[in-house]
């Protein structure tokens, strides 16, 4: 196992150097001065090389993609260029919230797609699977933004039960959490019908009920921990499709995590927010799917890497 780890970890590098250098491509390939932007419609010509100079953005740009890593590798992720603030401590900040935001949203998925997928799997073929069935294939195809506005419109427009965004507590989380997790609990609820088909088939599970065991332990002791593999897999992904999907979510619902930062960011041309901020979701990305392979061998004891 510790080889393993050692072996993803070292795959990590790569997967880092290809990220910073797509979003620094990609951030200069946008129109738009910084300097501009930050000194405004009235800032001289002599303001402008000032704000130039200061950021360093009249080097050319292999020099300030090397200077950029060479300062991550030392642990110093820069200085924004909108509000002049320490970088580490602006991702800091954000990262927090939509991390909270995302575990949430993850929870969500997991209990209500697991749940949803078991006993579409024990009703196979009823009234109850194609209910359950076309409620995921409605939640797998629903906009998030769309949903999002929906219930904006319903639960803090018209019925006023909760709070339209912001960061005014749990209750602010209650909305943007559905919207994240409704596409995710779709595809974990598929996912779990799926595998516990396959599983609940086999010849163990005939021995089991033949063995007069009850229906509640054979179903979530020995059929859904064998089939909890390929729904883990599926869970690490939406982990990531999660804090992905939080960009648009935070945006709507106006809350202060990584998406409105990153947002606001781009329309700004901070670069050394918007650089740092990809790289930092692009490792708890990759930290997740790590960690959803590792658990592979704590749920099922027979795997070993």
């Amino acid at each position: 196992m510790g080889r393993y780890v050692i072996a993803r970890l070292l795959l990590l590098i790569p997967v880092l150097i290809g990220v910073s250098i797509a979003s620094f491509s990609l951030l200069h390939l946008i129109p738009g001065d910084p300097a501009v932007i930050l000194g405004g419609s009235q800032a001289t010509d002599a303001d402008l090389a000032g704000i130039r100079k200061e950021f360093g953005l009249n080097d050319p740009l292999p020099v300030q993609y090397f200077r950029y890593v060479s300062q991550t590798l030392h642990g110093n992720l820069g200085i924004s260029i909108r509000t002049r603030e320490p970088v580490a401590q602006a991702l800091i900040d954000h990262l927090a919230f939509t991390l909270r935001l995302t575990v949430l949203s993850e929870c969500l998925a997991l209990a209500i797609g697991i749940s949803a997928g078991v006993a579409a799997a024990m009703r196979h073929n009823s009234w109850l699977d194609s209910t359950l069935m076309v409620a995921s294939l409605t939640g797998i195809s629903m906009p998030s933004f769309w949903l999002g506005l929906l219930l904006l419109l319903i639960f803090a427009g018209t019925l006023r039960w909760l709070p339209a965004g912001g960061n005014s507590g749990w209750e602010a989380l209650i909305l943007p959490a559905v919207v994240l997790g409704t596409g995710g609990a779709a595809h974990i609820a598929r996912m779990t019908r799926a595998s516990m088909l396959e599983i609940i088939r086999q010849d163990y599970i005939r021995t089991l009920r033949a063995s007069g065991i009850s229906e509640f332990l054979i179903v979530y002791k020995h059929a859904l921990r064998n089939a909890l593999n390929p729904v883990l897999t599926t869970v690490g992904l939406e982990f990531g499709a999660l804090l992905g999907g939080a960009v648009v979510v935070e945006t709507i619902f106006s809350l202060p995590g990584m998406g409105q930062l990153l947002i606001n960011a781009i329309f700004s041309r901070d670069y050394p927010i918007v650089q740092s901020g990809l790289l930092l979701l692009s490792v708890t990305f990759v930290s997740m799917n790590l960690l959803t392979d590792i658990t592979y061998a704590l749920v099922n004891p027979r795997i070993r890497y």
